[in-house]
């Protein structure tokens, strides 16, 4: 089957002038509906016929939301997307006075190994296609009033490590900024990585201004290695300085995420590595009190050692804040999105 959100305007016009004799006007109507998540048979412009010879090749929406849960704290919404394979992925809108950010999946599961992420239990089903990552977008972009675009920014922070799905992924940040369709800005756009080196060398070489976020979570090589397996293959100096030159290469400033797990990476010989880790670089630094994942068994830091480290980080010349948890109730708050779907249930 192919999947019609995996293409842009003129790969979808080439597609079906090659396939179905297809005029170019008539690939831009049904182009326009993708866009909005409409599938084939409320594409009421385009000829039945087509439509029903469409259906029998072709995916018109790569994901739907199935359900929603909405926060009782916040009023942050958590989506679950079913993919047209009967997989289940989720999503989480939080909404700020500039205006609704959407933390998108890039895989089924992840294979990243992340000792408090929830998203790697169970490891990792397959990646997601262009379409189906942009398929998360278009379908909560729907939900607003047609009039302005309903997500104004989106985070690749959801289920998965958005570089180890690279290609995929780049095509997506092109599908998404393109003017053909919802024309999100690159500048609007954060990715996540816990530190795919290469890639992201690859990524500031590809020319994108999207602002990049590593999940450090510890500056001590050996420590991180018990919570990250990335650090086997790549050190912390190696992710940092991977990061610097993605700075160089794009100008736009890195964000560290660093979450504070109690007794392991909390105290002040923990800042002090830190802050020498990332001197001289433009960088800031998003302190997070550890999202509860049951099966983890790891503990969050006292309230205030937390204010503790941030003082400890901001005395060291480092630029660090507390980032707002939102979403924790019906877990989707950070390190919380996982693919329990898939396994029947609710997961409680």
């Amino acid at each position: 089957m192919v999947l019609l959100q995996d293409l842009t305007l003129s790969e979808l016009n080439q597609y079906l002038t090659e396939n179905y004799g297809v005029k170019p006007f008539v690939g831009k109507q049904i182009y326009q509906w993708l866009t909005k998540s409409v599938d084939f048979d409320g594409m009421t412009n385009v000829p039945k016929a087509l439509r029903e010879q469409l259906k029998q090749n072709c995916v018109a929406v790569s994901c739907k939301i199935i359900q929603t849960l909405t926060s009782a704290l916040d009023g942050t919404q958590k989506f679950l997307f079913e993919l047209h394979d009967g997989n289940v992925i989720e999503g989480v809108l939080m909404k700020y006075k500039y205006g609704n950010t959407l933390c998108v999946s890039s895989q089924v599961g992840c294979r990243m190994g992340c000792k408090f992420c929830a998203s790697t239990l169970g490891g990792l089903v397959r990646n997601l296609s262009a379409g189906e990552i942009l398929g998360q977008v278009l379908a909560v972009n729907a939900l607003g009033n047609g009039k302005e675009r309903y997500v104004t920014n989106i985070v690749l922070m959801g289920s998965g490590e958005p570089l180890d799905n690279f290609d995929n992924v780049v095509k997506f940040l092109q599908l998404v900024s393109d003017v053909d369709g919802i024309n999100v800005s690159e500048r609007n756009i954060s990715l996540s990585t816990c530190g795919v080196v290469p890639k992201i060398r690859a990524l500031a070489d590809m020319g994108f201004s999207l602002n990049l976020t590593l999940s450090l979570h510890n500056a001590d090589n050996d420590e991180r290695k018990q919570i990250m397996p990335i650090s086997n293959a790549y050190s912390v100096e190696e992710a940092v300085s991977a990061c610097r030159y993605y700075f160089q290469k794009t100008g736009r400033r890195v964000i560290i995420e660093y979450t504070l797990i109690d007794k392991q990476n909390d105290s002040y010989a923990h800042a002090l590595k830190l802050a020498s880790l990332l001197s001289d670089m433009s960088v800031h630094v998003n302190v997070i009190a550890l999202n509860p994942v049951k099966e983890t068994g790891l503990k969050g830091t006292s309230e205030s050692n937390l204010k503790k480290f941030i003082g400890n980080l901001e005395k060291l010349g480092v630029s660090a804040t507390r980032r707002r948890t939102m979403g924790q109730d019906i877990e989707g708050a950070c390190g919380q999105l996982r693919r329990r779907y898939l396994e029947g249930g609710n997961g409680n």
